[in-house]
């Protein structure tokens, strides 16, 4: 189930323009890209699809597999809307494997069978594990957002591996990337605690949560309701961004509807009932969280402020409303990410001190 809708190839290219760079990709391969993109849609010369997977396909001929993989993470972006979409998510998969030998740390993909609303869905898993790691280690969850999947924060991930020296399980939120589940609150969420026993089997115990924009609403339920040992919540939604009929800037509607399963358009007033269920306040009503961190920039378009600011005074957890950066603090990731890099180590540390 997936749709198109209307959305500005131009205005996407201008919100997205510093995670493009932040991910690894030349900044001239991008500009030429950008210049060449002239309609969202189409699978021609000037559609989006199109000119990003040109890119891919030659870096991939030069042999540069993790670029390619970058570039086809691109091509794909935002939603599975269509069948060239698809095909861009399957040479992304393509092109990563042929990369892993250079990721610099070990590299696993597997598929588990995890319970989901009665029944189990299956969850491909990227798990990094970098070389000569002791077994007592802990483990690191991790997933990007809603259109932002695990193959495309990869180097973020590599980061956690190798600085923590953890091993990370990376996963695509219900909803999106492999996922062949919709996107729901509950159902997403059983999915994690699934994810989470699975964690906890494969080092000392201890495991932490990190989410990524809609990753982080997850990683905020997980941390929350206690469930990990640490949760990290960047640019995650947790109440006020699921309120009333609020519309979304730069397409995200659309990225939403399609990850919550719709096959056309919903109306404001669907999308709102579809969103109300996701609202975060009964578990931040209680107060049994697990250590928590919580970032996202102060300029962001996507998710308010009050999202943010909502954890300042909760018990174990550290608020940080980054200025003068939007969604995720994208633009600042080289500042932030060492910091979460740093409260995850001292925090684990002392969560294995107390296990």
């Amino acid at each position: 189930m997936s749709y198109q809708w209307s959305l500005d190839a131009s205005e996407l290219f201008g919100e997205r323009y510093p995670q493009m760079v932040n991910t690894g990709l030349p900044v001239a391969d991008i500009d030429s890209v950008r210049a060449a993109v002239t309609e969202m849609w189409a699978d021609a010369p000037g559609g989006w699809v199109h000119e990003w997977s040109k890119l891919a396909a030659a870096y991939a001929d030069a042999g540069a597999h993790e670029q390619a993989a970058l570039a086809y993470g691109w091509a794909k972006f935002p939603t599975l809307a269509d069948e060239s979409k698809r095909v861009a998510l399957t040479k992304q998969l393509e092109q990563y494997q042929l990369a892993a030998p250079g990721f610099g740390v070990g590299f696993d993909r597997y598929v588990l069978e995890l319970p989901y609303r009665g029944g189990t869905t299956s969850v491909p898993v990227h798990l990094f594990t970098p070389f000569d790691l002791p077994a007592d280690r802990p483990v690191v969850l991790a997933s990007g957002g809603v259109d932002s999947w695990k193959m495309d924060v990869h180097g973020l991930m590599v980061l956690l591996a190798t600085h923590l020296r953890a091993r990370v399980l990376v996963f695509d939120i219900a909803g999106t990337g492999e996922s062949t589940v919709p996107m729901t609150g509950a159902g997403g969420g059983e999915m994690v605690g699934g994810l989470i026993r699975h964690a906890r089997s494969l080092g000392n115990g201890v495991v932490a949560h990190v989410g990524i924009s809609m990753g982080g609403y997850y990683s905020a339920r997980s941390g929350l309701g206690g469930e990990v040992d640490a949760a990290v919540v960047l640019g995650g939604p947790v109440e006020a961004a699921f309120t009333g009929e609020r519309t979304y800037a730069f397409g995200m509607d659309g990225i939403v509807g399609n990850a919550m399963g719709f096959d056309a358009p919903p109306d404001p007033g669907q999308l709102a009932v579809s969103r109300a269920e996701f609202s975060l306040r009964p578990l931040l009503d209680q107060d049994r969280n697990s250590p928590m961190l919580v970032v996202n920039g102060a300029d962001d378009v996507h998710v308010p402020q009050l999202d943010t600011l909502v954890f300042q005074g909760r018990r174990d957890t550290v608020v940080n409303l980054v200025p003068d950066t939007g969604h995720c603090a994208v633009s600042k990731l080289p500042e932030v990410f060492p910091t979460i890099i740093g409260w995850l180590d001292r925090t684990l540390a002392a969560t294995k001190l107390v296990r």
